[in-house]
């Protein structure tokens, strides 16, 4: 699996819909959506799940207001439930020479992260975008029970090298562990066989207000040369102090698959969001990399710029640009959460 700075030929989005997940923003988190498009449209093509014709119609006017040219986007017509392609649309893997490397798709299970029944159009949403791409499609199974296994691409972030960076609590721990017939030998070797990753990084917990139970990016993710932008909290009564902190402790000692020692960059956390005294996951870890530009989630809060700041740093080959995701979070999630990668 290419890590997600390698070149994509597309970007994978579901125009939003349900609002119930945005209560009384769905409108605003749609102009969020355009952005993101008109963003990523510099660089690489936008491939939007619409249900139907009249979805489409709709897409089409707010994208054409937003500038995103409407010849750089494919709509795919498919139900959804929610937008969150990251968790349903396939993992794209690759192998061979960079000119004329053959790709396949990784479908596997969405289950609604194991709390939300409403899951089965999304489900199938990954299943027809695998379809529409014409590629050789794998969907893994458990071999000891033969179900199919269940992954999200938020429960995992990968650094093109063979490295897998995960928690315990999305893939192992209680009831919202994915596979628990697996456990962790037989998890690390179904990564193995179906995403070539040799070497797994196991962190703890997630981070407060996550719904998905423990997703990676909402607080660890690999950047090019070796590195990991790590959340940091550093009041002790924010419940992250402890998470994140724990989650340090592991990768200072850690190594990649090429034996390597990791370079830990600290991010900070915003101020905490919240939404009627329910804590949202609010975090600059879950950014996106695209062609032509990162695109940073931001909180109108005075850490932005230092966020902006360090993934700045970090990525230097593209511009770092931040994306007004308050109303977003309102859903349980931002801009990685919204977007999945076609790798070229």
């Amino acid at each position: 699996m290419p890590a997600e700075w390698e070149p994509h030929a597309a970007t994978w989005l579901a125009w939003p819909h349900k609002s119930s997940d945005f209560p009384g923003k769905l409108s605003a988190v749609r102009w969020v959506f355009c952005e993101m498009a008109r963003l990523l449209a510099e660089g690489e093509r936008i491939r939007l799940l619409v249900r139907d014709a009249r979805m489409r119609a709709e897409a089409e006017r707010a994208l054409e207001r937003s500038g995103v040219p409407l010849a750089k986007v494919d709509f795919v017509k498919h139900a959804t439930d929610r937008s969150w392609t990251r968790d349903y649309v396939p993992q794209i893997v690759a192998r061979g020479a960079r000119r004329g490397r053959e790709r396949a798709a990784v479908k596997f299970r969405f289950n609604g992260w194991a709390r939300y029944k409403d899951h089965r159009n999304d489900d199938a949403a990954g299943s027809a975008a695998a379809r529409f791409l014409e590629l050789r499609t794998f969907e893994p199974v458990a071999p000891q029970s033969g179900a199919k296994v269940v992954l999200e691409g938020g429960a995992i972030d990968v650094d093109g090298e063979g490295t897998l960076l995960t928690t315990e609590e999305c893939l192992l721990d209680g009831a919202q562990a994915r596979n628990p017939e697996l456990g962790r030998d037989g998890t690390e070797a179904v990564l193995t066989e179906y995403l070539g990753t040799t070497h797994v990084l196991w962190l703890g917990r997630g981070i407060a207000g996550d719904d998905t139970g423990g997703h990676i990016d909402d607080f660890a993710r690999f950047g090019p040369g070796g590195t990991i932008l790590l959340a940091e909290e550093p009041r002790a009564r924010d419940p992250n102090h402890r998470v994140l902190q724990a989650a340090r402790e592991r990768l200072e000692g850690a190594r990649n698959a090429a034996g390597r020692k990791l370079e830990i960059v600290r991010l900070p956390m915003p101020e905490p969001v919240a939404l009627d005294g329910q804590r949202l996951p609010a975090s600059y870890a879950n950014f996106y990399v695209g062609n032509a530009a990162v695109l940073v989630p931001t909180f109108n809060d005075p850490k932005d710029r230092v966020a902006l700041g360090i993934l700045s740093d970090v990525f230097r080959e593209r511009p770092v640009v931040g994306v007004h995701a308050r109303d977003l979070v309102l859903g349980l999630g931002t801009l990685h959460c919204s977007t999945q990668q076609e790798p070229r």
